[in-house]
């Protein structure tokens, strides 16, 4: 049965933790929804994870709809959030709900997502009347990183302060869930306890109703460091690595393929093949 909006709320009341990670193509998608993951976030990560970029900041709209209508044409259970990519909702109220609107038309999706603190509420107020949800993002907000840089976020008062505050604000909005990345998990769990709406962490301890991970990162194909909070589940790099070697020297070698990977004719049609080739020769 599909995974809703409403049934994420009841896991969180119920205290059923939510396990997210991100999807960018319909392999991926079948293979992740199939394995039992509630939601699956098309992330802006798409840049810097799949397209080669160094950060989110280039992404645009039409890159985003391509690869989540990938994603939920792969999903039969999981919920699919659309990643709404820079500039794509900042500049003002109605271009931000006309661009979540694709998002959801074009792709399928069920839900948009959206960085940044109560400044956005308004933003968030005007999708959710539009009848889209909305799951915030708060902390470590990659589309930030020429203001914030790649730190965690939270540690003083003030700006321990300032993410309650925002929260608290984008939930009064109408937000139905929310992000916390890299904020220490002693804020993450007081979080927690005061929201309503599912708090996913990453990199924010183990306190928050779910958790959410760049897929590439957990399984070892993002081709960098990792970062402190990731934890490397399978080496799937060093499979692939290992098949792809024995593909080239079987290839190199003419190991493969044998005939057991080949398609079969008649005998007869070989032989009336060769004997018009050979009547060619003689004209």
């Amino acid at each position: 049965m599909k995974v809703t909006v409403g049934e994420l709320t009841e896991m969180k009341r119920n205290g059923d933790k939510i396990c997210m990670l991100t999807a960018y193509d319909t392999p991926t998608a079948r293979l992740l929804d199939e394995a039992g993951v509630d939601v699956l976030l098309v992330g802006d990560s798409l840049g810097n994870v799949v397209l080669g970029y160094k950060d989110t900041l280039p992404v645009t709209m039409d890159q985003m709809i391509h690869h989540a209508a990938a994603v939920v044409r792969g999903v039969e259970r999981a919920l699919v959030i659309f990643d709404m990519p820079f500039m794509s909702y900042q500049a003002s109220v109605e271009e931000a709900v006309r661009n979540a609107g694709r998002a959801i038309k074009e792709t399928g999706c069920n839900m948009v997502k959206l960085e940044g603190g109560g400044r956005f509420a308004d933003v968030v107020r005007a999708m959710v009347d539009s009848g889209i949800p909305v799951c915030a993002h708060l902390g470590l907000t990659p589309q930030s990183v020429n203001i914030i840089g790649y730190k965690a976020q939270g540690k003083q008062y003030e700006k321990a302060k300032e993410i309650e505050d925002d929260a608290l604000a984008l939930q009064a909005a109408g937000a139905s869930m929310v992000v916390l990345e890299c904020v220490p998990w002693m804020l993450a769990k007081h979080l927690t306890s005061i929201l309503e709406m599912p708090t996913i962490g990453i990199g924010a301890g183990p306190d928050c109703d779910g958790q959410v991970l760049v897929l590439h990162d957990m399984v070892g194909l993002s081709g960098r460091k990792p970062p402190k909070f990731v934890k490397t589940f399978v080496n799937a790099n060093a499979l692939i690595s290992k098949g792809v070697k024995q593909y080239v020297k079987e290839v190199k070698t003419s190991a493969y393929p044998t005939t057991e990977h080949s398609f079969t004719i008649q005998e007869s049609i070989v032989k009336r093949l060769k004997a018009a080739a050979k009547n060619r020769k003689k004209k």
